[in-house]
């Protein structure tokens, strides 16, 4: 967790990695209960036994529930002292280079990109890297947006 005092004081780090998320496993539950949320049910993420045959041995994640751990990523990794509130604002690119075999573990690299002043706080543009312990290759690389309000 790397803390900061103000925004001001994040927002003089453009362009640099500004912290780490904490390790997160992603389990069958896990997938199966994003599949019951978002009615996304392919046998690739839900049928162990058909997706040892496939082409990735195991089930795997969805991309978007992949992308759905970025916050809770952000939050073990980012804190601001003086900040009331944080919405999500939107996202400009999202790619998922590798796939999440289940039981992976996954953490995120922040880099802050952008950092804009707006009406009771900032803009907030980040690259979230998001590896996959033992893999050389990301696993999703997304410009995640976001308002902080002081």
């Amino acid at each position: 967790m790397r803390s900061f005092a103000t925004l001001e004081e994040f927002g003089a780090l453009i362009g640099q990695t500004v912290a780490s998320s904490d390790w997160i496993t992603v389990t069958q539950e896990r997938i199966d209960e994003f599949a019951r949320a978002t009615g996304d049910h392919q046998w690739i993420h839900i049928d162990p036994v058909r997706a040892a045959a496939g082409p990735f041995g195991a089930t795997i994640a969805h991309g978007f529930l992949t992308l759905s751990l970025l916050p809770v990523m952000a939050e073990s990794a980012i804190e601001f002292a003086n900040v009331r509130m944080g919405v999500n604002y939107g996202l400009n690119k999202v790619r998922f280079p590798a796939p999440v075999p289940v039981g992976s573990r996954l953490r995120g690299h922040f880099k802050l990109t952008a950092f804009e002043p707006i009406d009771g706080g900032a803009q907030i543009t980040m690259e979230v890297t998001m590896e996959r312990e033992g893999s050389t290759k990301p696993v999703c690389v997304a410009e995640s947006l976001s308002r902080r309000y002081v």
